[in-house]
């Protein structure tokens, strides 16, 4: 396993433009899925269905094999379990990510929320400190959340 993580975050993706520092774009990538991991287990209950959400999800952004999105997974898990907070991964992606790419982020927060068809208060109370800390509106956390909702 160790092999894979090693060759995966020495690759250039497709999504990386050539001259952008590759391990920016995996740190990057590891601070969304450290948010991801996080929203899954924030109600102490890291179901099957969310961590197949977020498979899902990293495939989808980022054009992931099964094998890629799981290494992802690894990594973010042990940058999260170094971690204080949670601000060091907002950074990263407040940094990098453009507002479109952030609500990205957000949207993909609440299907990972909504897998369960329901959202509790530590669920709520997260994405609303996620929001903040990517410097996002309130308004574009409802829309977010609205357009998930309705794609269901």
């Amino acid at each position: 396993m160790l092999d894979i993580i090693k060759r995966f975050f020495g690759t250039i993706t497709a999504d990386n433009p050539a001259d952008a520092d590759p391990n920016t774009a995996h740190d990057v990538r590891v601070a969304a899925c450290a948010l991801f991991m996080e929203m899954g287990r924030i109600d102490e209950t890291f179901t099957e269905a969310e961590t197949e959400a977020i498979v899902s999800i990293l495939k989808e952004k980022y054009s992931l094999s099964q094998e890629h999105a799981d290494a992802l997974m690894i990594r973010a898990d042990e940058e999260l379990e170094k971690s204080v907070d949670l601000w060091q991964f907002a950074r990263l992606i407040n940094e990098n990510y453009s507002i479109q790419e952030k609500i990205d982020v957000i949207e993909f927060l609440w299907r990972i929320v909504y897998v369960d068809g329901k959202m509790d208060k530590y669920e709520n109370y997260l994405m609303h400190k996620l929001s903040k800390l990517l410097r996002l509106s309130h308004n574009q956390l409802i829309e977010a959340k609205q357009k998930v909702l309705h794609s269901h």
